[in-house]
């Protein structure tokens, strides 16, 4: 999971992937989509492929996928 990348203290770039992520640019975190907080790369469990968005656990990627769900369409 690259997680040897994570060597800056930014934000890191990630591209999610089925079961796993590629690092684009190193960082010692992402920002969940849904609360807002940082998530380190090794605590990184929860992502969205399609949306290419992290969650910071279940709860976050069911409301985010509840929220996209009742989405009105335009």
């Amino acid at each position: 999971m690259n997680r040897h990348e994570a060597s800056s203290s930014g934000e890191a770039r990630i591209r999610y992937l089925d079961g796993d992520f590629q690092v684009v640019t190193p960082g010692a975190f992402v920002t969940c989509a849904v609360t807002g907080a940082a998530i380190t790369l090794s605590d990184l469990r929860y992502w969205s492929v399609e949306r290419q968005e992290a969650y910071v656990d279940a709860r976050a990627s069911l409301e985010r996928e509840q929220g996209v769900r009742n989405k009105p369409l335009l």
